[in-house]
């Protein structure tokens, strides 16, 4: 009899120490106990660089280059953004003097810089009120030099599974000098501003950017078409086309202009 007493009381014993060791045994978190380790989203999205350069030398030379830096930084319920292009182009050529000689000289054939800067307030998903800037210099365009600002309300008018179309419409003012007639006109436009991308494989996106400012002395349009393809996260090549078209132009211009290149585009994470 007292040895099943004692066998139960030793069962009992080690029932009741198991118990209490796993009941003061601190809990495993799976996450990081210090705050500064967790990861917290960058404010920075969809920030990109690209640089094209083309170089030809022989009996002829011309060297072309084309760059851009795209910026978007998001604060509470404002997206913030920036974007900087420029191109230039030169060529070099020979020239015959009466006497027979020749010597060589360069010559810009074509030189734009343009930055465009925009804050956006969100009023719900895919509903902003947005308020834009635009300057650009061009010395071969009979608007050499032009500014706008425009206000405006955004909204995503298609949105499917790999495809979303963005638009932005509102009223603004310009103000530009013709190069040809050596005078300043400012005046009131609208504006307004399309974005298509459409992702067709997982690293192959096609994009389309259509700006159009109309106003009393010039309606501007400027599409921007292009096809990217991501090497990793951070590398791409992309092919893009350009066309600007100014309805009022002088006698000796074009009124559309385009723009070919291939560049390589850098992804800030």
């Amino acid at each position: 009899m007292s040895r099943r007493v004692l066998l139960t009381a030793a069962v009992l014993f080690s029932c009741s120490s198991a118990a209490f060791a796993q009941t003061v045994t601190p809990a495993v978190s799976n996450g990081p106990t210090d705050p500064a380790l967790a990861v917290i989203p960058s404010p920075w999205s969809g920030s990109s660089g690209e640089l094209g350069f083309a170089s030809a030398h022989g009996n002829s030379s011309t060297e072309s280059f084309n760059g851009r830096l795209k910026g978007r930084y998001t604060d509470g319920d404002w997206i913030h953004s920036l974007d900087l292009f420029g191109m230039r182009s030169s060529a070099e050529y020979t020239v015959t003097a009466d006497d027979g000689s020749t010597t060589r000289e360069r010559q810009t054939t074509a030189e734009r810089y343009t930055a465009a800067a925009g804050s956006a307030l969100q009023l719900g998903e895919h509903r902003q009120l947005t308020a834009t800037g635009r300057y650009e210099t061009d010395d071969f365009a009979t608007y050499d030099r032009l500014a706008t600002f425009g206000i405006g309300y955004g909204t995503r008018l298609l949105d499917w599974q790999n495809f979303y179309l963005d638009a932005q419409i509102g009223p603004g003012v310009r103000r530009a000098h013709d190069a040809v007639e050596d005078r300043e006109e400012t005046g009131l436009i609208g504006r307004g501003l399309f974005d298509l991308k459409y992702t067709i494989t997982p690293n192959t996106d096609l994009v389309n950017t259509l700006l159009i400012e109309s106003g009393s002395y010039n309606t501007y349009a400027q599409n921007d078409f292009g096809v990217q393809v991501a090497m990793n996260q951070r590398f791409a090549l992309k092919a893009a086309w350009q066309m600007r078209h100014n309805s009022d132009v002088s006698d000796d211009s074009k009124k559309t202009d385009t723009l070919t290149t291939v560049n390589l585009v850098y992804t800030f994470k």
